[in-house]
């Protein structure tokens, strides 16, 4: 029987492997590095978004207490896109480029592949970023960190989710590494993960359940939309159809939770 803190100490090394795969962040100098542990790290990729919203968050707190939230909002995506290296905004505007001027699967990946961005790639990452901004600068001040630390680890469970299920579309790619086959266990870690920050939003009274259950069904259905896309263009999926899972699941978690707190419209 493999010692308890053995196991311990492994599964702390994949999570700080996740976070220097994810993010800028430094990781300490005695995690090291093998190769096969990239393959067991994506279980941790939603306990990642709860990093990236710590400091998103924190960002947010310090900006708006001199400035407008409108501009706290703008701050706190920004740091969130420095901390990330803008990984999965580039995921989203290379598939919607490739998804948007190629017809065959071959020529989608090869799209995809260029480093450069197209008219597809930059409406769409525009539009994405001013829907998202919109969408947590409407909401009240005192809920923009919780909706944060909800559709962070949220969104990034809907891109596992994908992992999961389908194959890797590619022969090769930056993150084949992370993508080889994920194990039932495996995914169990990324739920709880990903649901524990929405549970304890529950449990805390910030949010009505039927808000938090809503969010959760919205960032389902933005990985099932793109999944299937991803499935008949590709037949599997690539890092940037990650990237843009993430992405798409974080901005309906932000509308979702947004319209919970819109007063119903009368036609008459």
């Amino acid at each position: 029987m493999a010692n308890p803190l053995t196991a311990i100490l492994h599964q702390c090394r994949l999570f700080f492997i996740a976070l220097q795969f994810f993010t800028r962040l430094p990781i300490p100098r005695w995690v090291g590095f093998e190769a096969s542990w990239l393959q067991h790290a994506s279980r941790y990729f939603p306990l990642v978004g709860v990093v990236v919203a710590a400091i998103s968050g924190a960002v947010y707190v310090l900006a708006s207490w001199l400035l407008p939230s409108a501009v706290a909002v703008l701050l706190a995506v920004a740091a969130g896109i420095y901390l990330t290296g803008a990984f999965h905004e580039d995921g989203f505007a290379d598939m919607c480029d490739g998804f948007g001027g190629g017809l065959t699967r071959e020529r989608v990946l090869e799209i995809m592949k260029d480093s450069r961005i197209g008219a597809y790639g930059a409406i769409g990452i525009i539009c994405l970023l001013a829907v998202k901004c919109m969408a947590l600068a409407a909401l009240p001040p005192a809920v923009v960190i919780a909706a944060l630390f909800i559709a962070h680890p949220l969104s990034r469970l809907a891109a596992v989710s994908l992992i999961w299920l389908m194959d890797y579309a590619r022969d090769e790619g930056k993150s084949k590494p992370m993508a080889q086959e994920m194990r039932t266990g495996e995914f169990i870690i990324a739920v709880v993960f990903g649901l524990l920050p929405a549970i304890a939003c529950g449990v805390l009274g910030i949010f009505y359940w039927a808000t938090l259950a809503f969010a959760a069904v919205a960032a389902a259905a933005a990985a099932f939309w793109l999944g299937r896309k991803c499935q008949l263009r590709l037949q599997g999926y690539t890092g940037d159809c990650l990237g843009a899972v993430q992405q798409l699941a974080e901005v309906a978690i932000y509308l979702a939770i947004l319209s919970s707190f819109q007063p119903p419209v009368r036609f008459y």
